[in-house]
């Protein structure tokens, strides 16, 4: 499915609600589009690239497309709600299919074997023999810890869907019922210590902190419900990629009415006081009653609001105060012929912990764990008949950690990592002949991630210790300012893209509400009608 992303004035639907600016065409933008446009509010989004999608955009190299940032799709049951709040259905637009084995992940380890290989599929009595097989004891607790993160998945999942606006909000039924479980003293880490005896299976079930941008030593104990999740609702792929569902958003945007324009990059927002009253865009002041933020967080706060009018938690020196995520080396490879390896693969460091604390403390590792996406195996859109459309990604420190006073030079480092990254991809995936093969190429380095407008090139956001989440993270409504809204990974409940969309429901339930007007998302399920509820046939998630 293509959408047309040149300025999307050919929609002229006209809304009487109040009207809304939106700041990004990401994920957490289109979806909470979709939310208010159907609400009838009068909504256009501003996005700085010429297509939608932020970093879940579509990147081509001649007739190979990839991906941007975001390749795992997980809760697809999230997505669906929006879609069916809105009367749609995410099939209407993508068709997804679920992938078994989910990932095939290569463990080094520091004996000077052979890489352990786990193969991990959503059925949990083979996960648990697999396991088994590494370490006797541990398929048992393999399925102890996904019946005890059922659980807690469900204790939390109030939380992830609600407002988190200070302590007061957290002195509530659901937050006590939830509290005894979260252990956030623990890392996940240590958590899995108290199940797994092997350093393979509790690696097995701790890299997902990756997702997150952090290190499973520090990763608080709360995210274990990050590997329960992909084994009980599965990994998905959206053929196209997962910049199909940006691209089936947007679709869905303009036919609720919302307006798109692309290449129009928001120079600052205006205010009225306190209050947020319209946006300035290549140089023309456009006004509206609300504006919300879907760019980069912080990077927004320092660039898009004066300072002078930001809290002091926001001015400059606070935001740059905080713990950011890694940010990551990629490689977009366009590769002649086929390549023998699952759609996720993911070698972690024979020096994990070294490897770990380099990223953390702004140095290059001479074995870096790294993930290699290799969809064509799925996916016969996205590369020539034959060939094969490669993503690969190295976590690498974000430009604020500095080894010795002075960050990696990208400049300099990039070449040297880009041959390492190649050479590995023969002697670890097994790809033969893998720098030859190539016949297109994108590169991004941290300093390409800073140009787009992430702060500290932090890939993923805000970190995501326990002082940085909740209402320590910027509020939905942002704090100090009226009419003025954030939805993204750096707002509650984070980065990922299940919760991104939990945090556009979130605020666009409050907007709706500041606006007098009904959200779609409180309309009965029985009036969206239960086709639109995700239904597996045969690996598929499709409609009725």
């Amino acid at each position: 499915m293509h959408v047309n992303q040149t300025r999307a004035q050919q929609h002229p639907i006209s809304k009487p609600g109040k009207s809304v600016a939106i700041v990004g065409a990401g994920p957490g933008g289109l979806s909470v589009a979709m939310l208010l446009a159907a609400a009838g509010l009068d909504v256009t989004i501003f996005e700085s690239q010429p297509v939608i999608g932020g970093r879940t955009r579509r990147l081509e190299a001649g007739p190979y497309s990839f991906d941007c940032g975001p390749t795992f799709f997980m809760m697809p049951y999230v997505l669906e709600e929006i879609f069916g709040a809105v009367g749609m259905a995410t099939s209407d637009f993508v068709e997804m299919k679920r992938l078994d084995p989910m990932y095939r992940l290569l463990i080094g380890n520091d004996r000077g074997t052979a890489p352990t290989q786990i193969d991990t599929t959503g059925d949990l009595d083979k996960m648990a023999a697999q396991l088994e097989r590494v370490q006797p004891g541990d398929g048992a607790a393999f399925l102890r810890f996904i019946a005890d993160n059922r659980k807690k998945l469900s204790l939390m999942e109030p939380i992830l869907r609600s407002p988190i606006r200070g302590l007061s909000d957290l002195m509530n039924l659901d937050a006590l019922k939830v509290a005894p479980v979260l252990r956030p003293w623990e890392s996940i880490y240590t958590h899995l210590t108290r199940y797994f005896k092997s350093e393979e299976s509790r690696l097995a079930m701790s890299f997902q902190s990756k997702y997150l941008g952090m290190s499973p030593f520090e990763c608080p104990s709360l995210f274990s419900i990050l590997p329960f999740i992909e084994y009980e609702y599965g990994v998905w792929h959206p053929i196209g990629g997962c910049n199909a569902l940006t691209a089936a958003m947007a679709e869905a945007c303009t036919r609720l009415g919302a307006r798109v324009e692309t290449a129009s990059p928001v120079q600052r927002i205006v205010f009225d006081g306190k209050r947020a009253s319209g946006v300035v865009v290549q140089g023309e002041t456009r006004k509206f009653d609300h504006v919300v933020i879907n760019a980069d967080a912080t990077w927004a706060l320092k660039n898009l609001i004066p300072e002078s009018l930001r809290t002091r938690e926001h001015k400059d020196a606070a935001l740059d105060a905080k713990r950011y995520s890694c940010s990551t080396f990629m490689l977009y490879l366009g590769m002649e012929g086929e390549v023998d390896l699952p759609h996720h693969t993911i070698y972690t460091s024979t020096k994990y912990r070294q490897n770990l604390a380099d990223i953390g403390e702004g140095r290059l590792s001479e074995d870096a764990s790294f993930y290699v996406c290799n969809p064509s195996r799925t996916d016969p859109t996205l590369a020539p008949k034959g060939d094969s459309a490669l993503y690969v990604l190295v976590p690498t420190a974000n430009l604020q950690a500095a080894a010795d006073g002075a960050p990696i030079d990208w400049k300099k480092s990039a070449p040297q990592l880009r041959a390492e990254t190649l050479a590995r991809l023969e002697s670890v995936m097994g790809i033969r002949d893998a720098a030859k093969r190539v016949k297109a190429e994108i590169m991004f380095t941290p300093d390409d991630w800073r140009a787009q407008n992430i702060n500290h090139g932090a890939t993923f956001n805000l970190a995501h210790n326990i002082t940085q989440m909740l209402h320590w993270r910027p509020q939905h409504r942002l704090q100090g300012f009226d009419n003025l809204w954030t939805v993204g990974g750096g707002t509650h409940p984070g980065s990922g893209l299940p919760v991104i969309f939990l945090a556009s429901e979130i605020t666009s339930r409050l907007l709706c509400a500041e606006c007098g007007v009904k959200s779609p998302l409180d309309a009965p399920l029985a009036r969206r009608g239960d086709s639109t509820l995700p239904r597996e046939r045969d690996g598929v998630l499709a409609g009725v």
